[in-house]
């Protein structure tokens, strides 16, 4: 039996406090080693290089080459679940994104080494289009055009127009750039519901989309730099509040966005929802009715890390459902304790990390395969790239769908 030598003069306790220093009052001695983080990753046993216990010992021991050069930091979903196991509550998910964000600034040794380099250029892109998906003003507003000529039709309303840049709404809307450059009909869906509500809502013409991939790439000044601009035009249209589409991500990056940055520089304060919260609200004062007939297969429920472990939105997504649907099978766990995907922290733009994301999908597809469902809910879109993955791999034969899709489906409309 080998054993590795660890030598002693090769500790770097300045490395230690560098890593401290990277989430705001954390400290290496509430570690207690005991495990419990790894106890609580349920994939630290899938593929190797996955357990964070022996990353954070790595950093408590000061071993900078050791760690710096451990792929944990880039495999690692960023998802909590070891957090909420751990009794000291570390957030090995903080420490993982400061890692990240420093990597080529204070610990590598090799200055280009930016991180995976498609996840650098999706950022770089964001920064310089104010989308993830590159998508052009113009492309946008044709966009935009083609989806309230669909509505008009589908509505019979030849009066419909989508409100853009309107002052003092009651929310504005922030989605992702998926749904103008890959996926218009969610939009349309997600406005049709707006319609039946009679909302009083607005879209910036000017930053419209809520993602931000530096939430996982770690860099701060890229975060603040592309999420700022939407808090911006949330101010200069006078929004009372900010509703965010259903991408886990995105709502992260709203809230933490405003929680870290916006409310220390601004006055103009404003709530950020995600959009279960609304349809939950609007479902509750008959704003909007839903046929329990619609919807008759077997459906169950994922639950995104960003949006119910971080940010404890798991309730009112499953009063919608159930408001509605009968046949409601749950995963277990769930809500606060559920699995990851596979697909968060970034993987989903990682791909050279592709064969980990699918095997972490495994535990996945045997949750969904449990529930018998035929449709499985996904409300984000990097947690939808990975279930549609997760399917084709191992040939699930389900439908994923986002919950406003269901809605809109069984949206029972006001005669005129």
């Amino acid at each position: 039996m080998s054993t590795e030598v660890i030598k002693a003069a090769k500790f770097d306790p300045a490395f230690r406090a560098e890593v401290a220093n990277l989430v705001k009052g954390f400290d290496f001695g509430n570690c207690l080693a005991c495990g419990m983080c790894t106890a609580g990753c349920a994939y630290s046993d899938v593929h190797a290089n996955n357990d964070p216990r022996k990353f954070l010992r790595k950093l408590i021991l000061g071993m900078r080459e050791e760690a710096m050069n451990d792929p944990y930091y880039w495999l690692c979903t960023m998802c909590e679940r070891c957090t909420i196991e751990c009794p000291m509550g570390i957030n090995v998910a903080a420490i993982v994104r400061g890692i990240r964000g420093t990597t080529n600034e204070a610990f590598s040794d090799d200055p280009a080494k930016k991180g995976p380099g498609f996840m650098v250029k999706v950022v770089e892109e964001t920064i310089e289009s104010g989308n993830q998906m590159n998508v052009s003003q113009e492309d946008f507003m044709d966009t935009i055009e083609w989806v309230e000529e669909e509505l008009q039709a589908e509505l019979d309303d030849p009066d419909y127009k989508i409100p853009l840049d309107v002052e003092g709404a009651d929310f504005m809307f922030g989605f992702n750039a998926r749904e103008i450059k890959y996926y218009p009909q969610e939009l349309q869906s997600i406005l049709k519901i707006f319609y039946a509500a009679k909302a009083n809502y607005t879209i910036s013409s000017k930053k419209w989309d809520a993602t931000n991939l530096a939430l996982f790439s770690g860099n701060d000044k890229d975060f603040w730099t592309i999420t700022k601009p939407l808090f911006e035009e949330m101010e200069r249209l006078k929004a009372k509040e900010l509703i965010v589409t259903e991408c886990g991500h995105a709502f992260r990056s709203c809230r933490m966005g405003y929680r870290n940055f916006w409310d220390k520089e601004s006055d103009y304060k404003f709530p950020i929802r995600h959009i279960l919260q609304l349809m939950a609200e609007w479902i509750k004062e008959g704003r909007i009715k839903l046929d329990p007939d619609k919807i008759t297969e077997t459906v169950t429920y994922h639950d995104p890390c960003n949006t119910a472990r971080k940010e404890g939105v798991y309730e009112e997504p499953r009063y919608v459902i159930n408001s509605f649907i009968k046949n409601f099978n749950e995963m277990y766990p769930n809500k606060q304790w559920n699995l990851c995907c596979g697909g968060g922290g970034g993987a989903l733009a990682t791909p050279e990390y592709k064969v980990e994301r699918l095997a972490k999908g495994r535990l996945k597809a045997d949750q969904v395969i449990k529930t018998g469902a035929k449709i499985v809910i996904v409300p984000c879109h990097n947690c939808m790239d990975q279930f549609n993955d997760i399917n084709k791999e191992f040939k699930l034969g389900v439908k994923n769908e986002h919950l406003c899709a269901l809605i809109a489906e069984a949206l029972i409309l006001d005669e005129k």
